[in-house]
């Protein structure tokens, strides 16, 4: 059994949730938009080998895709 403590325990410094938010909004963010590059990426690449679409065509389908993600996403 835990004995009971005689002196001061150590209980860490206090919280700062102000920071703690502000690093979760950043971690969202970065999933957010992170998600959003790898599927436009791969539905570029998609469209670039598999169809015969050409790389152009890919490459400014892809752009185009990332701005709207970037737009909705907002």
């Amino acid at each position: 059994m835990a004995e009971e403590s005689t002196g001061p325990l150590e209980t860490g410094a206090d919280m700062d949730y102000a920071e703690h938010e502000k690093t979760y909004d950043m971690f969202l963010s970065l999933s957010k938009y992170g998600t959003m590059a790898i599927i436009v990426i791969l539905l570029g690449m998609a469209i670039g080998f598999f169809t015969s679409a050409g790389f152009i065509f890919s490459s400014l389908l892809t752009i185009i895709l990332m701005i709207i993600g970037v737009m909705l996403l907002k």
